[in-house]
């Protein structure tokens, strides 16, 4: 019982120091549904943000020329294809301009999760992207769970932990 509370009042106490606070025009904040968006495919076809739903959901908001972005992506990628990664979907919103970027972005760092672009700043406003990379934890309805702003390594124990708790997933 006291280890779980421990555990539990760590992982708070370092959810808390990571957590952004940004505030960008129409952004969804933490406890709080994300709406309806089209999301335009870069990795593959475009789709609306919605058919995400029934799956908790990682979203990483990145730019190519990001480099803590450029840092975490291969640590992403590992937590896709992890077994804790089957429990979730992960989606890349890449904030570039140019589409020409963000796919050599990607042909350099080879992820198998869906990625898309949003060089009009609707995703990254209503996500609150004003510093990269951003990754949000989104539960199986839409409501946004946890926000973190700066590279991780997630697929670190500290962080996966994070993620199992956050989400409620199994071990």
């Amino acid at each position: 019982m006291m280890k779980t509370i421990f555990s539990l009042m760590v992982c708070c106490l370092v959810a808390a120091t990571n957590l952004a606070v940004a505030k960008t025009p129409g952004e969804v904040e933490v406890g709080s549904v994300l709406r309806e968006a089209t999301m335009k495919g870069l990795s593959g076809p475009s789709r609306q943000l919605s058919q995400y739903r029934g799956k908790p959901l990682i979203i990483n908001v990145w730019a190519s020329w990001c480099g803590p972005c450029q840092q975490e992506m291969p640590s992403l990628e590992r937590l896709a294809r992890s077994k804790l990664g089957q429990q979730f979907a992960v989606i890349g919103i890449s904030t570039d301009d140019y589409p020409e970027a963000a796919n050599a972005f990607l042909k350099r760092y080879r992820t198998s999760f869906s990625h898309y672009i949003d060089s009009q700043l609707l995703l990254e406003n209503m996500l609150g992207a004003d510093r990269l990379p951003l990754t949000l934890l989104v539960d199986e309805q839409g409501r946004v769970l946890a926000k973190y702003a700066g590279a991780k390594e997630w697929d670190s124990l500290q962080a996966m932990s994070m993620i199992v708790q956050t989400l409620h997933l199994k071990r």
